[in-house]
C-alpha cells in the first residue's frame, strides 16, 4: 500500500474511502472532532504529518516519505479495525482553540463550554476575570487550562477523582507553562477542597444514563467509563454537585455545569432551582448556569429536610 500512496492527496482519498466503508458492514462513528469520513481523513492525515489543520490546497500534491505514508496507513487501519477514536491515535485534541495532550486515561474534549471560555464567561463576568476558578471533573484539564489562557488574572484549580486523569492534566499544565496559576488536585468532587471558595465553578461531570451508556457506539467504549456513566438517570454525580456546590462558591459566585441529554431529568429532579440553559452559536446543549444565590434555595430545602428528620 505504501508503494502506491505517494502524495498527500493519495492518502486523503484512500483514508476517506476506508472510513466510509468501515469494516464488515460496521460504519465508523464520528463524534470526537468531526462528523463525516472526509473530515476524519483530513484530520488524520494532517495530524499524522504534524501539519496545521488549516493547511491549504498547496500541500495536496506534496510527495510523502515512505515512513510518513506507513504511519498514515497504520493509523487509518487502527481507526477502522479497532474503532479507536482519532484523538487517541494522534495523542492530541483541539479544544477552545488550543491543542491538548490526550490518551485513553481521559475523556476526549468536546464540550460546548469551549464557546463560553472563548468569550471569557462575559455573561457572568463582564468587567473583570473571576479571581478564582475551579474545574471539577477536569479530565485532561482542557476546560480549566483553556479558562486560564482566556482569563489571564484568574487562579485555577483542576480537580478529579482519577489519578490517571490528573497525570494527563499535569502534563497539559506543563505544556502551556501555567504552573504558576493552575494547580491539579486529587479530589472526589469537593472532598479535598474543604474551606475553599471560588467565584466560578465549571463542571463537565459524567452524565450518561445507563440506557445510553449501553447503546454507545464502539468508539466511546475506549473512553474511561468513570468519565461517562453516572447511575441509572445520569445524574448521580450532579445531584451531589448541586447539594455541595453552594458551600464552595463565593456569595456572587456562579456554577456552570454540563448534563447533556439528562437536562429534562435534572429539571424534574430539582424544580426549585431556576436553571439558566445556555444557548450556543456553534451547537451543543444541556449546559446550565446557577448563581450562588440560586443555590441558596436548595440549601434552605436541605436544612428543612434535616429539621423534619429530627
Amino acid at each position: 500500500m505504501a508503494e502506491e500512496l505517494l502524495t498527500l492527496r493519495d492518502c486523503l482519498r484512500w483514508c476517506a474511502s476506508a472510513f466510509a466503508h468501515g469494516q464488515q458492514g460496521k460504519p465508523l462513528y464520528y463524534g470526537h472532532g468531526t462528523d463525516n469520513a472526509w473530515d476524519e481523513a483530513v484530520a488524520l492525515v494532517l495530524g499524522a504529518l504534524r501539519l496545521p489543520p488549516d493547511s491549504g490546497n498547496e500541500v495536496l500534491d506534496a510527495r510523502l516519505l515512505r515512513g510518513e505514508r506507513e504511519r498514515i496507513i497504520a493509523l487509518a487501519r487502527l481507526r477502522v479495525e479497532q474503532r479507536l477514536p482519532l484523538p487517541y491515535l494522534l495523542g492530541e485534541a483541539h479544544f477552545a482553540g488550543h491543542l491538548f495532550c490526550v490518551d485513553a486515561r481521559v475523556l476526549i474534549p468536546r464540550s460546548p463550554i469551549a464557546e463560553l471560555i472563548e468569550d471569557g464567561f462575559s455573561a457572568w463576568f463582564p468587567e473583570r476575570d473571576p479571581a478564582s476558578v475551579l474545574d471539577l471533573c477536569t479530565g485532561c484539564g482542557c476546560i480549566g487550562i483553556a479558562a486560564a489562557l482566556a482569563l489571564p488574572t484568574s487562579e485555577v484549580i483542576l480537580a478529579d477523582l482519577s489519578q490517571d486523569a490528573l497525570a494527563v492534566a499535569r502534563r497539559n499544565i506543563t505544556r502551556f507553562e501555567l504552573g504558576g496559576r493552575v494547580k491539579a488536585v486529587h479530589s472526589d468532587l469537593f472532598s479535598a477542597l474543604e474551606g475553599r471558595r471560588f467565584e466560578l465553578i465549571v463542571c463537565n461531570p459524567p452524565y450518561v444514563d445507563a440506557r445510553d451508556l449501553a447503546n454507545m457506539p464502539a468508539e466511546f467504549r475506549h473512553e474511561p467509563a468513570l468519565a461517562l456513566g453516572s447511575g441509572a438517570d445520569g445524574l448521580e454525580l450532579t445531584r451531589r454537585l448541586l447539594r455541595e456546590a453552594r458551600a464552595h462558591l463565593t456569595d456572587d459566585g456562579v456554577l456552570i455545569t454540563e448534563v447533556g441529554n439528562s437536562e429534562r431529568q435534572l429539571v424534574e429532579a430539582f424544580p426549585e432551582l431556576p436553571f439558566v440553559w445556555v444557548e450556543f452559536e456553534r451547537g451543543g446543549h444541556g449546559v446550565f448556569a446557577l448563581t450562588a444565590r440560586d443555590l441558596d434555595a436548595l440549601s434552605t430545602d436541605m436544612h428543612q429536610e434535616d429539621s423534619d428528620v429530627r
